[in-house]
Protein backbone atom coordinates (compact mmCIF):
# COMPACT_ATOMS: atom_id res chain seq x y z
CA UNK A 1 0.00 0.00 0.00
CA UNK A 2 2.80 2.42 1.18
CA UNK A 3 4.69 1.66 -2.15
CA UNK A 4 2.12 1.96 -4.13
CA UNK A 5 1.44 5.52 -2.89
CA UNK A 6 5.01 6.63 -3.06
CA UNK A 7 4.98 5.51 -6.74
CA UNK A 8 1.77 7.77 -7.73
CA UNK A 9 2.81 10.75 -5.71
CA UNK A 10 6.23 10.69 -7.79
CA UNK A 11 4.39 9.89 -11.29
CA UNK A 12 2.59 13.48 -10.79
CA UNK A 13 6.06 15.01 -9.10
CA UNK A 14 4.32 15.96 -5.79
CA UNK A 15 7.71 16.26 -4.01
CA UNK A 16 6.50 18.18 -1.22
CA UNK A 17 3.53 15.65 -0.09
CA UNK A 18 6.12 12.85 -1.08
CA UNK A 19 8.40 14.43 1.55
CA UNK A 20 5.91 14.75 3.98
CA UNK A 21 4.91 10.92 3.90
CA UNK A 22 8.21 9.81 4.16
CA UNK A 23 8.33 11.90 7.53
CA UNK A 24 5.22 10.79 8.74
CA UNK A 25 6.28 7.45 7.97
CA UNK A 26 9.79 7.07 9.77
CA UNK A 27 11.69 6.85 6.09
CA UNK A 28 13.44 9.85 6.18
CA UNK A 29 16.57 9.28 7.59
CA UNK A 30 17.29 11.10 11.31
CA UNK A 31 20.01 13.89 11.01
CA UNK A 32 23.44 12.70 11.92
CA UNK A 33 24.54 12.86 15.18
CA UNK A 34 26.85 15.59 16.63
CA UNK A 35 29.35 15.72 18.55
CA UNK A 36 27.24 17.01 21.07
CA UNK A 37 24.76 14.18 21.49
CA UNK A 38 27.65 12.05 21.10
CA UNK A 39 28.60 13.69 24.80
CA UNK A 40 25.50 13.44 26.20
CA UNK A 41 24.87 9.64 25.22
CA UNK A 42 28.60 9.01 26.88
CA UNK A 43 28.13 11.04 29.76
CA UNK A 44 24.77 9.32 30.44
CA UNK A 45 25.64 5.94 29.93
CA UNK A 46 28.85 6.55 31.99
CA UNK A 47 28.45 9.03 34.60
CA UNK A 48 32.12 8.31 36.08
CA UNK A 49 33.76 8.87 33.29
CA UNK A 50 36.06 11.92 32.74
CA UNK A 51 35.06 12.98 28.91
CA UNK A 52 36.85 16.15 28.13
CA UNK A 53 35.98 16.53 24.74
CA UNK A 54 34.45 15.26 21.67
CA UNK A 55 35.02 15.47 18.02
CA UNK A 56 34.17 14.33 14.27
CA UNK A 57 37.19 11.49 13.37
CA UNK A 58 38.83 11.29 9.74
CA UNK A 59 36.67 7.81 9.72
CA UNK A 60 33.39 8.85 8.63
CA UNK A 61 30.69 7.51 11.13
CA UNK A 62 32.93 7.70 13.84
CA UNK A 63 33.21 10.43 16.65
CA UNK A 64 37.08 10.44 18.37
CA UNK A 65 37.47 11.39 22.41
CA UNK A 66 39.45 12.84 24.70
CA UNK A 67 39.05 11.17 28.07
CA UNK A 68 41.45 10.45 31.03
CA UNK A 69 44.58 11.72 28.94
CA UNK A 70 44.21 9.36 26.69
CA UNK A 71 41.96 9.37 23.40
CA UNK A 72 39.35 7.04 22.05
CA UNK A 73 37.07 6.45 18.67
CA UNK A 74 32.79 5.62 19.56
CA UNK A 75 30.47 4.96 17.25
CA UNK A 76 27.43 7.64 16.94
CA UNK A 77 24.75 5.89 19.09
CA UNK A 78 27.27 5.62 21.95
CA UNK A 79 27.53 1.87 21.95
CA UNK A 80 30.86 0.53 20.69
CA UNK A 81 34.24 2.00 21.74
CA UNK A 82 37.56 2.13 20.43
CA UNK A 83 41.03 2.67 22.28
CA UNK A 84 44.25 2.92 19.96
CA UNK A 85 45.87 5.33 17.54
CA UNK A 86 44.31 6.70 13.99
CA UNK A 87 47.23 5.86 11.24
CA UNK A 88 46.32 7.14 7.61
CA UNK A 89 47.83 4.53 5.71
CA UNK A 90 49.07 7.02 2.55
CA UNK A 91 50.83 9.48 4.26
CA UNK A 92 52.42 7.31 6.90
CA UNK A 93 51.35 9.47 9.93
CA UNK A 94 50.25 8.92 13.28
CA UNK A 95 46.85 11.24 13.10
CA UNK A 96 46.17 10.64 16.88
CA UNK A 97 50.09 11.55 17.77
CA UNK A 98 49.69 14.40 15.25
CA UNK A 99 47.13 15.83 17.39
CA UNK A 100 48.30 15.41 21.07
CA UNK A 101 51.10 17.14 19.86
CA UNK A 102 48.75 19.93 18.79
CA UNK A 103 47.15 19.87 22.42
CA UNK A 104 50.64 19.67 24.62
CA UNK A 105 51.52 22.82 22.34
CA UNK A 106 48.31 24.79 23.05
CA UNK A 107 48.98 23.71 26.51
CA UNK A 108 52.42 24.29 27.29
CA UNK A 109 51.45 27.82 25.53
CA UNK A 110 49.48 28.75 28.36
CA UNK A 111 52.07 28.04 31.17
CA UNK A 112 53.96 31.31 32.43
CA UNK A 113 57.53 31.33 32.27
CA UNK A 114 57.46 32.71 35.49
CA UNK A 115 56.48 29.23 37.20
CA UNK A 116 58.83 27.09 35.08
CA UNK A 117 62.70 27.83 36.11
CA UNK A 118 64.07 28.54 32.79
CA UNK A 119 67.90 28.45 31.51
CA UNK A 120 68.12 30.06 28.77
CA UNK A 121 71.57 31.54 26.09
CA UNK A 122 71.84 35.28 25.10
CA UNK A 123 70.35 34.36 21.73
CA UNK A 124 67.39 31.72 21.71
CA UNK A 125 66.59 29.71 18.29
CA UNK A 126 64.69 26.85 20.32
CA UNK A 127 63.14 26.29 23.31
CA UNK A 128 62.15 22.84 24.82
CA UNK A 129 60.12 22.21 27.97
CA UNK A 130 61.58 19.37 30.15
CA UNK A 131 59.25 17.38 32.74
CA UNK A 132 62.45 17.27 35.38
CA UNK A 133 62.46 15.10 38.74
CA UNK A 134 65.46 16.80 41.02
CA UNK A 135 65.70 12.48 42.07
CA UNK A 136 66.18 11.34 38.57
CA UNK A 137 69.29 10.04 37.32
CA UNK A 138 68.51 11.03 33.72
CA UNK A 139 67.08 14.18 34.59
CA UNK A 140 70.69 15.04 36.66
CA UNK A 141 72.37 14.01 33.44
CA UNK A 142 70.42 16.12 31.20
CA UNK A 143 71.07 19.12 34.01
CA UNK A 144 74.78 18.79 33.87
CA UNK A 145 74.68 19.39 30.14
CA UNK A 146 72.37 22.26 30.70
CA UNK A 147 75.20 24.83 29.44
CA UNK A 148 76.07 23.16 26.59
CA UNK A 149 72.22 22.94 25.14
CA UNK A 150 72.77 26.64 26.01
CA UNK A 151 75.81 27.32 23.93
CA UNK A 152 73.57 25.37 20.80
CA UNK A 153 70.78 28.54 21.03
CA UNK A 154 68.64 26.06 23.07
CA UNK A 155 66.41 27.49 25.77
CA UNK A 156 65.58 24.71 28.38
CA UNK A 157 62.48 25.23 30.38
CA UNK A 158 61.41 23.03 33.55
CA UNK A 159 58.26 21.76 34.46
CA UNK A 160 58.40 19.94 37.77
CA UNK A 161 57.31 16.38 37.96
CA UNK A 162 58.00 14.40 41.21
CA UNK A 163 57.60 10.78 40.05
CA UNK A 164 56.68 10.01 43.80
CA UNK A 165 53.76 12.50 43.97
CA UNK A 166 52.42 14.48 46.35
CA UNK A 167 53.98 15.16 49.63
CA UNK A 168 56.97 13.17 48.77
CA UNK A 169 60.72 13.62 49.68
CA UNK A 170 60.93 14.66 46.07
CA UNK A 171 58.08 16.84 46.01
CA UNK A 172 58.90 18.66 48.69
CA UNK A 173 62.66 19.38 47.74
CA UNK A 174 60.62 20.63 44.90
CA UNK A 175 58.63 22.95 46.68
CA UNK A 176 62.04 24.31 47.96
CA UNK A 177 63.73 24.60 44.89
CA UNK A 178 60.64 26.80 43.18
CA UNK A 179 60.27 28.57 46.45
CA UNK A 180 64.12 29.66 47.04
CA UNK A 181 65.59 33.14 46.39
CA UNK A 182 67.24 31.82 43.06
CA UNK A 183 65.77 28.74 41.67
CA UNK A 184 68.50 28.55 38.77
CA UNK A 185 71.20 27.52 41.65
CA UNK A 186 68.65 25.73 43.74
CA UNK A 187 67.79 23.60 41.66
CA UNK A 188 71.31 22.25 39.79
CA UNK A 189 72.25 21.78 43.69
CA UNK A 190 69.09 20.05 44.35
CA UNK A 191 70.13 18.04 41.03
CA UNK A 192 73.55 17.14 42.50
CA UNK A 193 71.82 15.89 45.94
CA UNK A 194 72.44 18.69 47.91
CA UNK A 195 69.63 19.58 50.91
CA UNK A 196 67.37 22.44 50.18
CA UNK A 197 66.42 24.54 52.84
CA UNK A 198 63.20 26.54 52.74
CA UNK A 199 63.59 29.52 54.60
CA UNK A 200 60.04 30.31 55.07
CA UNK A 201 56.39 28.66 54.13
CA UNK A 202 55.90 28.23 50.53
CA UNK A 203 53.81 26.46 48.47
CA UNK A 204 54.29 27.10 44.94
CA UNK A 205 50.72 26.45 42.72
CA UNK A 206 53.34 25.61 40.26
CA UNK A 207 54.13 22.00 41.47
CA UNK A 208 50.58 21.02 41.59
CA UNK A 209 49.86 22.37 38.36
CA UNK A 210 53.14 20.92 36.41
CA UNK A 211 51.92 17.43 37.93
CA UNK A 212 48.66 17.67 37.07
CA UNK A 213 49.46 18.84 33.62
CA UNK A 214 52.24 15.91 33.56
CA UNK A 215 49.42 13.45 34.05
CA UNK A 216 47.12 14.82 31.22
CA UNK A 217 50.37 14.27 28.90
CA UNK A 218 50.02 10.65 30.16
CA UNK A 219 53.58 11.46 31.66
CA UNK A 220 54.90 8.17 33.06
CA UNK A 221 58.81 8.83 33.87
CA UNK A 222 61.37 11.71 33.11
CA UNK A 223 62.81 13.54 32.04
CA UNK A 224 60.39 14.15 29.42
CA UNK A 225 60.99 16.60 26.86
CA UNK A 226 58.72 18.35 24.88
CA UNK A 227 59.41 20.20 21.45
CA UNK A 228 58.35 23.18 19.75
CA UNK A 229 55.51 21.40 17.77
CA UNK A 230 54.44 19.62 20.75
CA UNK A 231 56.21 16.28 19.93
CA UNK A 232 57.94 14.48 23.06
CA UNK A 233 61.30 12.62 23.54
CA UNK A 234 61.41 10.45 26.36
CA UNK A 235 64.87 10.55 28.35
CA UNK A 236 68.15 11.87 27.45
CA UNK A 237 69.59 13.22 24.71
CA UNK A 238 72.78 14.59 23.61
CA UNK A 239 72.97 18.20 22.77
CA UNK A 240 74.04 17.57 19.24
CA UNK A 241 70.99 14.78 18.87
CA UNK A 242 69.03 17.19 20.07
CA UNK A 243 69.83 19.87 18.12
CA UNK A 244 69.66 18.08 15.11
CA UNK A 245 65.94 17.02 15.56
CA UNK A 246 64.88 20.69 16.49
CA UNK A 247 66.86 22.10 13.31
CA UNK A 248 64.85 19.04 10.95
CA UNK A 249 61.46 19.88 12.97
CA UNK A 250 61.82 23.49 11.89
CA UNK A 251 63.19 23.05 8.24
CA UNK A 252 59.86 20.77 7.73
CA UNK A 253 57.52 23.13 9.26
CA UNK A 254 59.13 26.13 6.93
CA UNK A 255 58.47 23.85 3.84
CA UNK A 256 54.70 23.61 4.56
Amino acid sequence: MLEATVKKLVRRGVWSALLALMVATGNLHAAAPTARDVHEKLVKQLPNLTLEQVWPSPIPGLFEIRLDGGSAFVTPDGQYLIRGDLFDIATRKNLSDVRRAQERKQLLAKVDDKEAIVFAPAVTKHTITVFTDVECGYCRKLHSHVSEYNEKGIAVRYLAFPRTGPGSPSWKTMESVWCSKDPRDALTRAKRGEAIDRTEPCKPAAIEHDYQLGEQFGLQGTPLIVLEDGRTIGGYVTPEQLLRTLESTASVASAR
